[in-house]
């Protein structure tokens, strides 16, 4: 039996006022205390707007202090008040699931301890770049890392997909404390993805758009260039491909064969 006490953690989408869901909102106007985790302080007084308790996660935030702790105490900021027998309503920018480790966290801990709990998404980040760069993920294909994990880890890249790498501007951060790296950090993001792409290849900064009066940030540059370049918290570096697709005719014969046994044609 559920204990009385719950826990929603919803997405209030990425531009402010326009990508909110209807379950979202319900959430929200339906909970006892709503946290909030935004980009913009305009987003924290716009939800504010929709509940007389809203209460910013953003001073849990310290310059120096380890996002680890900080999400830490951002989980147990909402698990006080669900053991405390209320409805919980945590809103984050963007989706709540999307690079956002404090709602899956404390949506795992309510469950664990037999409170009800759900998630509800948001338009996030990835939606907004598919839209404004005019990406087809389906056409070629796309692949998606976050720059210091590519760089900590061996990862294989498919340069005849799309490559988007999230959150160069913290690229190398070891201890999980910067607000930003520097360039020679960066030049050593550069220095890995030059084994499989040219220093003149055109990448594009991209950084959606938080205000509806606001266009999204989309910035060309070549590959070598990536170091000197303004990045922020919410800069994402894309990479279009690099070759064509390579087909593999010994599996496409296979499939052929087996068409044919069933009587069908077509195919690449």
């Amino acid at each position: 039996m559920e204990k009385p006490g719950s826990l929603a953690c919803v997405g209030l989408g990425m531009t402010l006022g326009a990508h909110l869901t209807p379950r979202a909102q319900a959430h929200i106007g339906q909970a006892d205390v709503v946290f909030v985790a935004a980009s913009d302080p305009l987003v924290e007084l716009w939800v504010q707007q929709m509940h007389p308790d809203v209460r910013s996660l953003q001073p849990l935030y310290g310059e120096d202090k380890p996002r680890t702790d900080t999400y830490r105490e951002m989980v147990e900021a909402l698990l006080a008040e669900v053991r405390a027998g209320k409805r919980v309503c945590g809103a984050f920018y963007g989706h709540p699931g999307v690079f956002a480790q404090a709602p899956h966290r404390a949506i795992a801990q309510a469950r664990r301890e037999g409170y009800e709990a759900v998630m509800e998404p948001g338009i996030s980040a990835e939606d907004c770049l598919y839209a404004d760069l005019g990406i087809d993920p389906g056409e070629t294909g796309c692949q998606h890392f976050e720059a210091s994990q590519l760089m900590f880890y061996h990862r294989r890249i498919d340069t005849s997909a799309w490559l988007v790498v999230w959150q160069p501007g913290v690229a190398g951060d070891r201890g999980f404390r910067r607000a930003a790296t520097g360039p020679a950090h960066r030049q050593l993001l550069v220095d890995l993805l030059v084994r499989d792409y040219p220093l003149d290849h055109e990448c594009l900064l991209y950084e959606a758009a938080t205000l509806p009066i606001h266009p999204p940030r989309i910035e060309r540059l070549p590959l070598g260039s990536l170091a000197a370049a303004r990045l922020t918290a919410q800069s994402t570096l894309v990479l279009p491909p690099g070759r064509k697709l390579e087909r593999n005719e010994a599996l496409l014969a296979r499939l052929a064969e087996l068409d044919e046994a069933e009587g069908l044609a077509g195919g690449p």
